[in-house]
């Protein structure tokens, strides 16, 4: 990982030595005052920054540098702030210590001295990296594979961790690109039948002719070419987990044998009368609404209910709250590391992209427009372009605060309450659930004008 120093010093002497002070392996940036340096924060995400406390429009003080300070704290947390000051000037930087700064260097510039905090800083910044790395692992989950941060999908994995562990019959529902199979790997990786085989099958990709004898086996003599008998999918698992995926487009015609499996955990080869028991924990998984084809014809109702003794809902990626850029992000560190390009980033407008696009592939759609962007992309930052993405003017989540999430709600409750009142402040009032002279306050803090008329019906 190519390590990002930002120095803030108004001096342009001292921005050339300290510059001199660094080796080739460090990616220095430059600024002068606190515009300069939050440009370059947000611009170049460093991992440590040497901030003068005495920048204009005072540089004699520190009130421009610990504001700055306080700044880039709120902005970059796991940023190392090394701040430099006077040599009597021990006062502010115990203060600035006490704010959060990692560490201070005191004038006048020592090469040595400095490349050993500014070494330090990096250190520090990459060991509580890696612990994050290591906190986050599981994504919030134990499961392997499901990269989940939302309450939606949070959800569904605390149901999964309750039913690994018994051998309940379980029907996985969801969009195509939901991941269902790892899921359903996940729910046999859970259980006590970890260490036997998973056998899966997907139902839609087999000739209705083929997909018996590849459930059942079959035995020699059988049809024309079968010189030897053969274990179905099902034998197979024996002692493991079968996973019976796009069970909605099993045909009619093996769903009464498949009935009858559950019932009895006995199969019946093709060409054979012997029945043969199978102790096997058998999942399901579909993109399809099984009551639609139940209604239609297409799917058995007795099955339906064996297969569902637990139904897990897999929400789509549009649906699950936050979800998308942090899967994101998980892809592109992994890919980043397959591809040798570690050092990328998503810009700005791919961040507002990747949170507002609806995303109807899901996470399969998500791997691709990664994976193509990780490849494409010409600098260090991954834009909204080489993801494929519309762009979007919406500011991104990540440097909103709360004050600015809460404001933004108000206004535009009071808007929509102004609007449906046809602009009576009274009745505004009233359905905000507020005074009048609190309206007039909040209107004029917007700047929200309160003289327009409702339009003419």
């Amino acid at each position: 990982m190519t390590r990002r120093l930002l120095i803030v010093e108004d001096d342009p002497g001292l921005q050339s030595q300290m510059r001199w002070c660094f080796s080739d392996d460090l990616e220095v940036t430059v600024a002068s005052d606190r515009e300069a340096a939050l440009t370059a924060l947000r611009r170049e995400e460093p991992h440590v920054v040497t901030l003068d406390l005495g920048l204009p429009p005072d540089p004699g003080g520190a009130t421009e540098g610990f504001a700055l300070l306080e700044e880039i704290l709120r902005l970059a947390p796991l940023t190392k702030v090394i701040v430099v000051t006077g040599r009597e000037d021990k006062e502010n930087a115990v203060k600035a210590i006490g704010m959060g700064a990692s560490d201070f260097y005191q004038k006048p510039l020592e090469a040595d001295i400095l490349t050993f905090v500014v070494n330090r800083a990096f250190r520090l910044a990459e060991l509580e990296r890696e612990n994050q790395d290591l906190s986050q692992q599981n994504n919030g989950t134990s499961i392997k594979g499901i990269i989940a941060a939302s309450p939606q999908m949070m959800a569904v994995c605390r149901t999964l961790e309750k039913v690994a562990p018994t051998d309940v019959t379980t029907l996985i529902i969801g969009e195509t690109g939901t991941g269902k199979e790892v899921l359903a790997r996940a729910l046999h990786d859970l259980s006590p039948r970890a260490g036997n085989a998973f056998a899966a099958i997907n139902c839609a990709a087999i000739p209705e002719n083929l997909l018996e004898s590849e459930l059942f086996g079959f035995e020699k003599g059988a049809f024309t070419g079968a010189t030897q008998a053969k274990k179905g999918k099902i034998e197979s698992a024996n002692g493991g987990t079968l996973f019976l995926d796009e069970i909605g487009d099993m045909p009619m015609s093996l769903q009464s044998k498949l009935l009858r499996f559950l019932q009895e955990r006995v199969v019946d080869r093709v060409g054979s009368v012997k029945p043969i028991p199978v102790d096997v924990r058998v999942v399901c998984a579909t993109h399809q609404k099984l009551s639609q084809l139940i209604e239609n014809g297409d799917f058995r109702e007795d099955l339906y209910y064996r297969i569902s003794e637990i139904t897990l809902d897999v929400p789509a990626v549009r649906e699950r709250d936050g979800d998308a850029l942090v899967i994101a992000q998980s892809l592109l560190k992994s890919l980043g590391k397959q591809m040798d390009r570690q050092n990328l980033t998503f810009s700005d407008d791919a961040v507002n992209a990747i949170n507002s696009y609806s995303w109807p592939g899901n996470v399969r759609e998500m791997i691709n427009k990664v994976k193509r962007a990780t490849i494409m992309a010409d600098g260090k930052r991954i834009t909204a372009e080489d993801l494929e993405l519309p762009g979007c003017d919406e500011p991104a989540v990540s440097h909103l605060n709360l004050r600015q999430v809460r404001e933004q709600a108000e206004s535009k409750a009071i808007m929509q309450a102004l609007q449906t009142s046809g602009f009576n402040m009274t009745q505004a009032s009233r359905l905000l659930g507020i005074t009048r002279p609190t309206l007039y306050n909040l209107t004029d803090k917007y700047k929200i004008d309160t003289s327009a008329v409702a339009p003419e019906v």
